[in-house]
């Protein structure tokens, strides 16, 4: 799945507030800024609706000694102006899901003088509309009325997903922009970012209804191949090298689309853009990590080309990332800032359309320092058959070895003469690597290996610990067979739960072995 997805807005907390949540993040384990806090002093009511929001700040009493002046005569706020008019609106989706959105209507439209309407489809993650409101608001303000809606939550989540009801929930909203007063109906388009460009090239795919598409970071590649990609970008950048270059962007992405826990991984985007007849703006932003733009562009272009498109234009717009906004880190962050001309060049583009259709166009593709790869087939043991029975004998040999050791000292037991000392370091430590390595990867596909830690000797700090402990592990394992077998007569006589016991994590050992060497964890 796409990674790309842009944030909220944040208001900026004080430097107290900023201090408090800073404290109240790491504790919840947050990614991201939280809302800070008001202005001091400063009340806040909702209004009789429940809808709005005033703010009032105790005014200073006047000295009794200075005459009242007269109220100065309300000043016009030149902004209000142009902002754009909003109306909550609700409507069925795929399936009869209601849907929650909001119209954004810029302040000239009327139903004298209908203008064209743009229905804007968010990347992956949940997809509020409060993700793409700024982005909706620039637009209307530059007088597209435009349509954000919450994406829905029944049959959308990490490991489920499915692009063509997204797609009908795409056209759902196109029908009910089309039948604004406000808006025109033949000049309705779909606007997507990331995912939602596979999203919304679906749906143009599938009706005429739709009059033009823009999209943001479109990717050309499969989901799997993509994230892939991207995973290895932002870990190069980090400074990492070695085996964590292989264990997230190819092992990781695989098992999890073979266990079929990656939700459209294999989903094809080029026999859709094959079928999209209508104008085009494609644009990538030049700090654009998460696309592989360089290729994305030359595959969305060449199937629009076997498609007989000619009305496309393909935009690289300088100094932006995946979702168009700024970025204070090359491209690899995701500040929520758009740039001063968002969405001027889209605009005109649109309103266009009403007078003549685009000549194809393309300018030259941002480049990226290293090429996708196809994935090679899955070896037999990282099938996920293979990789859950791997995993569970190892949990069940070590951790049920240290487990019921800590029963036998809890209990006040004497552990017997003939276990191995080493046998206690190899179930700790093995149960340890196996948890946190698992873990640690779990850690970067969900946020998008953006925060690996920091790196020493070209590795995570904690991907190195992780090794670490496989090494004891593995060692420990190693010398507590050595002494099982010196001792094989005094084991003998031993209760057979304790040959259990050691037996299961000797077996357990001699499966975390290769499995960790599948894994990196063994290798440098």
């Amino acid at each position: 799945m796409s990674i790309g997805r842009t944030g909220p807005q944040h208001t900026a907390p004080t430097r107290t507030g900023r201090t408090a949540l800073l404290v109240a993040a790491l504790l919840a384990a947050l990614l991201g800024l939280l809302p800070g806090a008001g202005p001091a002093h400063a009340t806040t009511t909702k209004a009789p609706s429940g809808g709005a929001t005033t703010t009032s700040t105790p005014a200073t009493k006047a000295p009794a000694t200075t005459a009242p002046k007269p109220p100065k005569p309300p000043t016009a706020n030149p902004a209000a102006a142009t902002d754009p008019v909003g109306t909550r609106v609700d409507f069925a989706g795929a399936g009869g899901t209601v849907l929650h959105g909001l119209v954004l209507t810029p302040p000239t439209a009327t139903a004298a003088h209908r203008g064209p309407g743009l229905v804007m489809v968010p990347g992956a993650g949940p997809g509020p509309l409060s993700e793409l409101r700024p982005a909706a608001e620039a637009y209307a303000r530059r007088g597209i009325t435009t349509l954000i809606f919450d994406k829905r939550t029944d049959g959308y989540s990490m490991t489920h997903r499915d692009y063509g009801q997204l797609a009908d929930d795409a056209l759902a909203a196109v029908r009910l922009l089309r039948s604004r007063p406000e808006v025109a109906p033949g000049r309705v388009g779909l606007w997507g970012l990331s995912e939602g460009a596979w999203v919304v090239s679906l749906a143009a795919a599938r009706s005429g209804d739709v009059a033009y598409l823009v999209t943001a970071g479109a990717v050309g590649l499969t989901p799997a191949r993509q994230q892939a990609w991207a995973y290895d970008g932002y870990l190069r950048h980090a400074g990492v090298s070695g085996s964590l270059r292989t264990a997230l962007p190819d092992s990781s992405v695989r098992v999890l689309a073979a266990a079929g826990l990656f939700p459209e991984a294999d989903y094809d985007p080029v026999p859709v853009w094959e079928r999209v007849h209508q104008p085009v703006l494609a644009e990538w932003g030049t700090l654009d990590r998460e696309a592989a733009p360089q290729e994305s562009a030359a595959i969305i272009r060449q199937a629009l080309d076997r498609a007989g498109n000619t009305h496309y234009t393909l935009r690289t717009v300088p100094g932006v990332r995946h979702n168009l906004h700024l970025t204070d880190d090359d491209g690899y962050d995701r500040p929520d800032r758009l740039p001063p001309d968002y969405a001027d060049t889209e605009t005109a583009w649109i309103q266009r359309l009403a007078t003549a259709l685009p000549a194809a166009s393309a300018d030259p593709a941002p480049h990226q320092a290293t090429l996708s790869h196809a994935f090679a087939p899955l070896p037999w043991y990282q099938r996920a058959w293979a990789e859950a029975v791997a995993t569970l004998l190892c949990l069940t040999g070590f951790a049920g070895y240290a487990l019921t050791g800590a029963a036998r000292r809890i209990r006040r037991r004497p552990r017997p003469a003939a276990l191995p000392r080493a046998a206690r370091w190899a179930a700790v430590t093995g149960t340890a690597a196996l948890l946190g390595g698992l873990g640690y990867l779990f850690f970067l596909m969900v946020t998008a290996a953006m925060f690996p830690g920091p790196v020493l000797f070209g590795r995570p700090v904690v991907w190195l610990a992780v090794q670490l402990l496989a090494l004891v592990a593995v060692g420990s394992a190693g010398v507590a067979a050595g002494t099982a077998l010196r001792r094989r007569a005094a084991l003998a006589a031993t209760r057979g739960l304790d040959r259990a016991r050691l037996g299961a994590l000797l077996l357990a050992s001699a499966i975390f072995v290769p499995w960790a060497l599948s894994w990196g964890l063994l290798l440098p």
